[in-house]
């Protein structure tokens, strides 16, 4: 059984005050977050966990107001901020307090570059690095709720316990190893994708089987998808729980004009509380000029050629991967994928794909030679 883990809990601003000063004196922070996202558009922050080295604290983000010096820490650009599969605590960041980590490292990433296993769990990481089996039972708890219990608080400040040790293991062997770089690089393009903020206008292209509609029901679902995802940012609801994926795909399809119809496959509180607006939606796409209709969506394993140049770039990969490596690293099906329409499309200078910047490009031209 593993000691109990000592912590403070800060629950006011003069104690985060202290904690924040202190961890600017030092070269890395160990940081994570808890949080609930079951209806909500955003992630609902329930606790952070901050370990400098000295001392672990848990901040209670329900109990602080002023997070100022909280802030200042994520941007100080002389600590070095340490997580774990960070991509949903870089959105917690973004969104709480409109300031990312920088600059910051993800445990995960190096364990990738390590070829210790792709998308490790940190309970088998700290495993493999400590020789300790952590306790995941408090993963699925509610940490909005107060008081939160002592297995609970244990269970977080493990998670940076045992992070910043894992992590100085880690840099000992990656900076013996080629792929320091490609580690900065991955989680700089990490931090890119949290800046880069979802167009409304293209929300429709993440409707499941749009590509069944034609141009004319293209518009409409343009129309729809775009206002369902303001409409959940603005409500701060689940995007679904605005209205489901698959009615907005059957209202661009028959292009309904009663609310009757519109019963026929959603529920009646649905029907209820936005039938009026999702007709008024309606009228607006289908009043969209011909020449304005969003292209046809071309799938792309309908694409003339795809399957021959699927097999030749992941034939080409076996070919190219190093032994250090996975090859599901250097490339994978969605970048091939990527790669092949950038090809397709004229090839243009301005809007690389993945797989021809930074440490991918050798590889990647590798891959566009072979198509």
């Amino acid at each position: 059984m593993n000691l109990p883990i000592e912590y403070h809990y800060i629950d006011n601003e003069k104690q985060l005050a202290e904690v924040c000063e202190q961890a600017r004196q030092v070269p890395a922070v160990a940081l994570d977050t808890e949080f609930i996202r079951i209806r909500s558009f955003y992630p609902k922050l329930g606790l952070i966990q901050l370990f400098d080295g000295q001392k672990v604290s848990l901040i209670d983000p329900l109990a602080i107001e002023d997070f100022s010096p909280f802030v200042a820490l994520l941007a100080d650009q002389k600590v070095v901020k340490i997580f774990h599969a960070c991509s949903e605590d870089l959105e917690v960041f973004q969104h709480r307090f409109q300031q990312l980590p920088q600059p910051m490292i993800d445990t995960q990433i190096m364990a990738n570059f390590l070829n210790l296993g792709t998308s490790l769990g940190f309970a088998k990481l700290v495993e493999q690095c400590c020789g300790i089996a952590l306790d995941k039972g408090a993963s699925r708890t509610d940490w909005l709720a107060r008081p939160l219990s002592e297995q609970q608080l244990q269970y977080a400040a493990a998670d940076v316990w045992y992070l910043l040790p894992v992590y100085q293991q880690l840099a000992g062997k990656l900076a013996e190893s080629r792929w320091q770089t490609a580690v900065e690089q991955e989680c700089e393009a990490l931090l890119e994708k949290c800046r880069t903020e979802q167009d409304s206008n293209k929300a429709y292209l993440d409707i499941g089987n749009a590509y069944q509609l034609s141009p004319k029901q293209l518009a409409i679902l343009q129309v729809l998808a775009k206002w369902r995802l303001e409409e959940a940012k603005k409500r701060d609801l689940a995007l679904n729980f605005v209205v489901k994926e698959q009615s907005l795909f059957q209202i661009a399809k028959i292009a309904p004009n009663h609310t009757s119809q519109l019963l026929e496959f959603m529920h009646p509180n649905e029907v209820r509380i936005h039938g009026k607006k999702l007709l008024w939606l309606v009228e607006q796409g289908l009043a969209v000029a011909e020449e304005n209709y969003p292209p046809a969506i071309i799938r792309i394993v309908d694409e003339i050629g795809y399957k021959h140049a699927l097999k030749a770039m992941q034939q080409k990969l076996k070919e190219i991967a190093p032994l250090d490596l996975a090859p599901e690293l250097i490339a994978s099906k969605r970048q091939l994928n990527q790669l092949f329409k950038w090809y397709r499309k004229g090839q243009n200078p301005e809007k690389l794909p993945e797989l021809l910047k930074g440490w991918r490009t050798p590889f990647g031209e590798a891959f566009r030679n072979s198509l």
